[in-house]
């Protein structure tokens, strides 16, 4: 038993993501099983998972041409949305475009995605590699090539799929008309939109201004949140996730929010953001008035 004595310290909010991830997909088993459905619905999540590691592998192919790692943080947008349009020409039902939740929520999700892409895309053009990619190389030991290909793009092949559950939720159901829940989603992913598209103009315009690219961004809506566009993610996301729920089984789709809402506040999003915007100057004072995630007024 000595083994147990070296597993790694696991962070309480961790801990109770693995459980609520363990209780999802017990349910989701269970109930797909009662269902008869388990088998069928296991080869639709399997073929696109296909797809997805198909396109990280290419991918990675192409990273490896331009020796830039950060080209994963385009590419997610983009597979989520590939993600979201396969599953819809995929429906089991024959679904078409209309006048549906499939439509809207693949219409949705394509918007999010391919602004999040263009939007990434225009930065990998006019600057270096991130540097968060470079030391992760240092810190691995064994083959760059295959520590990268595992550790990145494959796993974000599979954090793809998790997201879009939501959206794949939908997609795999019959017909759906566009109920009250529906529009609440709908007016719910439209906030989120707002706050991400507005937030990231806003800091593009204060980064390109020669007097304050180097400065603490605290104007607009920075103002009453330190990160609008990853609030305004969670949001869109959760708004997809509300759309899901038009449908009898639509609550398997709220993985979608939960996994993304944690990867923003606790992995990728806010925690590297924040450790490079506290070597600004005000950044304390900044931290202690503002909220860290969900918009509220300043603190006086």
């Amino acid at each position: 038993m000595d083994f147990l004595y070296k597993t790694p310290e696991v962070a309480w909010r961790a801990f109770f993501l693995i459980l609520f991830i363990v209780g999802y997909v017990a349910t989701v088993t269970t109930v797909l099983a009662m269902c008869g459905k388990l088998e069928s619905v296991g080869l639709f999540i399997g073929v696109l998972l296909l797809t997805a590691l198909t396109l990280m592998t290419f991918a990675f192919g192409f990273s490896r041409l331009v020796r830039r790692t950060d080209i994963i943080d385009m590419m997610w947008g983009t597979v989520i949305v590939v993600l979201a349009i396969a599953s819809l020409l995929a429906n089991p039902y024959g679904v078409g475009l209309g006048m549906n939740v499939q439509t809207v929520a693949t219409a949705l999700v394509s918007v999010w995605g391919i602004r999040l892409s263009y939007h990434i895309a225009r930065r990998l053009l006019r600057t270096p590699e991130d540097p968060r990619y470079k030391q992760l190389r240092k810190k691995w030991r064994g083959n760059d090539a295959i520590n990268t290909y595992l550790r990145v793009f494959v796993v974000q092949a599979v954090l793809a799929v998790c997201v879009a559950s939501s959206v794949i939720c939908i997609n795999m159901a019959e017909d759906t008309e566009i109920s009250a829940v529906a529009w609440v989603g709908i007016a719910i992913w439209g906030i989120g939109f707002l706050f991400e598209a507005i937030g990231d103009w806003q800091l593009k315009r204060f980064l390109t201004n020669a007097k304050t690219k180097n400065a603490l961004m605290t104007r607009g809506l920075w103002r009453y949140t330190r990160h609008p566009n990853y609030f305004g993610e969670a949001t869109m996301w959760w708004g997809v996730g509300i759309i899901a729920l038009a449908q009898p089984i639509g609550w398997m789709g709220l993985l979608s929010p939960v996994i993304i809402t944690y990867l923003l506040l606790y992995v990728s999003g806010v925690p590297l953001a924040e450790k490079r915007a506290e070597k600004k100057a005000g950044w304390k004072a900044y931290s202690r008035r503002t909220s860290k995630f969900v918009p509220l007024l300043p603190r006086e």
